[in-house]
């Protein structure tokens, strides 16, 4: 039931951070959709799997947003549970090499 508790906060989460990807003209559709039909986890998990990153990744290193990508989120410490070690790294191995962490 907790874990329950908590992908539904993820998922509303994750909603935020499109609403904000959205207004900046980034679109979130297929993140959307996939989040609808399979569960926000399962989405987000899905998405670190796959050879490429989250749609708009590229889109928010350009406009200095990348606070706002799924694999930012996913490193949120309030998540942690919800992801295994690869899925993180994967994340963190994306974020690092956009530049995101640099001093």
């Amino acid at each position: 039931m907790a874990e329950q508790k908590l992908e539904a906060r993820f998922a509303v989460a994750w909603a935020n951070c499109w609403a904000k990807m959205d207004a900046l003209g980034i679109g979130t559709a297929r993140m959307r959709k996939q989040a609808e039909e399979l569960g926000a986890v399962t989405a987000a998990r899905r998405i670190l799997s796959g050879r490429r990153c989250s749609d708009g990744f590229a889109l928010l290193k350009d406009k200095n947003q990348l606070k706002l990508s799924l694999e930012a989120l996913v490193l949120e410490p309030a998540w942690g549970s919800l992801f295994t070690d690869d899925e993180a790294n994967e994340a963190l191995n994306r974020l690092m090499e956009a530049g995101y962490f640099r001093a």
